[in-house]
């Protein structure tokens, strides 16, 4: 382990629709306690679920009010009786004090470059002016480039980049795919930008037992499951529609998914001998490492999975309103790792079932390519040590004022 004498992480994980922000800062945080003594690590989260989680020691999560995104794409409180406005008020407010309060040495962001609606723009200044490191981490696919070109100009997000952040790490390798793929990149941002990889993960260490579950199963997973109804309607379409189709079938529905959606689906698929559903487990990771293969939606956390536990899988991509899922389905596809439907594809149980017998014969992703490498937690860890070891050229050069 290297030493970090009292360095603190503050994170920022906006989590309005899903788990995908919470988990890729649960997984870095624990990265990096583990490599580095006498760093702590405190994530600002808006996920209503963000307690659900087993935290490792030194890292811990400050809960802001709850913001969900509708399939619109819109914002709303999550509390209907409190106004949009006042909760983003109350949100940023919690969001400097803590700054504030923590003081840390580095400030990781995710996805969101100046927050919800612009809740991070005041912390960030006032970090900057204290030379705190300010960080940027990008999925590898943000989303398609005419789509986030037009919701960056509303806020002018990209020179905002330039202005306030002294380093940018895309979780995911250079030859998989550009998150800015579009954008007329100033050299002085794109300078700054690290390919770090993807992010592999590995069983969590817990005194808790896991639940029973026999082995030999295909995972099927949504992710959050606020929009993962649809792909398990289909997948119990296909059981219902082939009576060849007989491999066991672990249905994971999500935290977010609507309850009435919920009830629709735990009556259909008790009518399926080889399915089991259960609602949520906090440790995925298990789950798909005992599966013999995974069916899922595409989320950067599901795919980062798949790869780590090298399974062969089958992604239906969620479409709209975001393309994000699509182009990681569509890039990973091409490269042979993942066999992949179209949402209106997976709606035809004849096509949905032979996917779904074939799909346990598949090679699993390290047996097409050797390409895409898991080392960015690594890298991760060299970057943070790179910018706040004692000595470091890079932290001298922000607590002076460059960056």
């Amino acid at each position: 382990m290297r030493r970090l004498e009292h360095a603190r992480i503050l994170m920022y994980s906006h989590d309005t629709f899903g788990l995908g922000h919470l988990r890729r800062c649960r997984t870095i945080a624990h990265s990096l306690v583990e490599n580095y003594r006498g760093l702590s690590v405190l994530i600002v989260s808006g996920s209503t679920i963000a307690g659900a989680f087993d935290y490792r020691v030194r890292v811990d999560f400050v809960k802001i009010p709850s913001i969900i995104k509708l399939h619109n794409g819109e914002y709303t409180s999550i509390d209907r009786h409190t106004d949009l406005h006042e909760t983003l008020e109350m949100r940023q407010a919690i969001i400097r004090h803590t700054a504030e309060s923590f003081q840390p040495d580095m400030f990781i962001v995710d996805k969101e470059p100046m927050g919800l609606r612009g809740e991070l723009e005041e912390t960030l200044s006032y970090l900057k002016t204290r030379g705190t490191t300010l960080v940027l981490g990008l999925r590898e696919v943000m989303d398609a480039p005419h789509l986030l070109k037009a919701e960056w100009a509303k806020r002018d997000v990209l020179r905002k980049i330039g202005m306030f952040y002294d380093s940018i790490w895309v979780y995911g390798p250079a030859d998989f795919y550009d998150p800015l793929s579009g954008f007329d990149v100033p050299q002085a941002v794109r300078s700054r930008m690290h390919y770090v990889g993807f992010l592999e993960r590995h069983l969590p260490h817990s005194d808790v037992s896991m639940r029973e579950i026999e082995s030999n199963y295909i995972l099927a997973t949504t992710g959050g499951g606020g929009d993962g109804a649809d792909l398990i309607h289909n997948i119990f379409d296909a059981y219902h529609h082939d009576e060849e189709l007989k491999h066991r079938m672990l249905v994971v529905l999500g935290p977010f998914m609507p309850a009435r959606k919920r009830r629709k689906l735990l009556k259909k698929g008790s009518s399926i001998p080889q399915v089991e559903i259960i609602e949520f487990d906090n440790r995925m990771e298990n789950l798909v490492a005992g599966a013999s293969a995974v069916v899922g939606m595409g989320g950067y956390n599901t795919f980062c999975e798949i790869l780590s536990f090298d399974k062969p899988a089958l992604i239906v991509p969620r479409i709209t309103p975001r393309e994000e899922q699509l182009i990681r389905a569509k890039r990973a596809a091409e490269l042979g790792i993942i066999d992949m439907l179209r949402p209106e594809e997976a709606e035809d149980p004849v096509r949905l079932a032979q996917a779904l017998k074939r799909l346990p014969a598949r090679m699993p992703p390290s047996k097409v390519t050797s390409k895409l490498k898991l080392d960015g937690l690594e890298n991760i860890t060299d970057l943070v040590g790179e910018w706040l070891e004692p000595g470091s050229q890079k932290r001298l050069s922000v607590i002076e004022g460059g960056s």
